[in-house]
Order: C-alpha cells, then structure tokens, then sequence
C-alpha cells in the first residue's frame, strides 16, 4: 500500500561515532544522532525519541479515524508518548511505549471515548509492530 524510507550513516564506531538521520521526505535531513543524544541530552535525536513520535503520531490518527467511524464529526486530540529504553544483558531493549491522550470531543460518553482509545491503541500499525509493553492513559476534558 505505501512504503517509506529512512536512512542513517554512523562515521566512527562506539561512543566517539557520530551519526546523522535522513528521512525521504526531507523532514530529518542529516540529522545528528549518537551515544550523546541518547544518553547523555545532548542535541540532535535518537531512535527511542523517533520511535516515540511515530507511535504517538500513528496512535492518535487512528483513535482520530476511530471517532469519526463512530459518528463524531469535530474535536482534538494530543497525545504524549514516552518510550523506555532498558539494559537487557549486554545490550538494551525497549520495554515500554505509554501513551497519554488528552482529549476534547463533544458529545461522546466517557465510556465510549475508553472504548475508541483501546480500540485505536490496538489497531495502530505501530502499536502492533512494538514488542513491549503499551501503556494508555486517557482524558476527556470538556
């Protein structure tokens, strides 16, 4: 249906490497990664902070696509997603993906809105490529 690509390049090897981002659509280009921007908050980006931005932002077009199949025709939704990143033996894994979604939708039920939120939360494509645990919160404001 639709493929999309990314590519990175790392000159040096361990913690003196440094590595830089590029996405096809031009959105990262050359953007710098490496042990810095992963572990120590330097700036640039890092796999975790990418993968983050994709579940969220996979996360809340689904719940999005979910209310209006539902019959809900306006309102807002903002989503934070933290990513864990954990020492697995030698190496690291990804253990957690939580996402929070606050969100405005006239007319919907508490109940309803809990429903839809799961639903999307399962039926994400990146809910469902992640191998670790994922987490929801959610709020319905007014």
């Amino acid at each position: 249906m639709t493929t999309n690509t990314a590519s990175a390049r790392y000159v040096g090897l361990g913690k003196d490497g440094k590595g830089s981002i590029t996405t096809r659509s031009g959105v990262l280009s050359d953007q710098p990664y490496g042990f810095g921007t992963r572990f120590e908050g330097q700036p640039g980006t890092n796999p975790e902070e990418l993968i983050a931005a994709a579940h969220a932002a996979c996360f809340t077009m689904a719940t999005s696509f979910a209310l209006a199949r539902a019959g809900h025709a306006e309102g807002t939704l903002d989503t934070q997603c933290t990513v864990t990143l954990d020492k697995d033996g030698d190496g690291f894994s990804v253990t957690k993906s939580a996402l929070t979604l606050t969100a405005s939708i006239p007319g919907i039920t508490p109940e309803d809105f809990a429903s839809i939120a799961d639903e999307a939360k399962a039926d994400c494509p990146i809910s469902k490529l992640l191998n670790c645990e994922i987490t929801l919160e959610k709020s319905l404001g007014d």
